[in-house]
């Protein structure tokens, strides 16, 4: 003869729509093709999550070019501008249809340098980058396999 199953009453479970993901998501954007579709991935998944999208600009420092009278500053400066207004344009055209909260950030340094620090000081849940499109990287490491490699955060890479 078989026993039935002993049962034990669990208090119902409800499940918290939008509670267990990342509540700030980092994306490293340069106009280069490839950080730009991370962008949009990161937008999508920032929009599903309710979470934060803190879109980064790392500015680059080039001593030798200003050390030659060069305006780096100038030149990293309309970068930024120039993808913020990008930016603004695709979320005023997704007005309506999408909520996203997002914010626009500069740091200065290395990609990956600042990109690190842009996590760290936003207290990130998850990083997304585009994948390197420089055929060096696959000799000497892209960013996107130093910040796999540290292991500190989640990091998507959309190609």
């Amino acid at each position: 003869m078989f026993e039935q199953p002993e049962r034990h009453e669990q208090p119902e479970h409800r499940f918290e729509r939008g509670t267990d993901g990342p509540k700030v998501i980092v994306v490293g954007v340069d106009g280069s093709d490839s950080s730009l579709r991370a962008a949009a991935y990161a937008s999508g998944l920032a929009r599903r999550q309710n979470a934060l999208l803190a879109v980064v600009y790392v500015q680059p420092v080039m001593a030798a070019g200003a050390a030659l009278g060069a305006p780096v500053a100038e030149v990293t400066d309309g970068i930024a501008e120039d993808l913020i207004a990008q930016i603004r344009a695709a979320a005023e055209r997704l007005k309506g249809i999408y909520a996203v909260r997002w914010e626009f950030h500069t740091f200065r340094g290395d990609p990956y340098n600042g990109l690190v620090r842009a996590a760290d000081e936003l207290k990130a849940d998850a990083v997304v980058v585009g994948a390197s499109e420089q055929a060096g990287h696959r000799i000497i490491g892209s960013v996107a396999v130093r910040l796999v490699k540290s292991g500190r955060w989640p990091v998507t890479v959309v190609p």
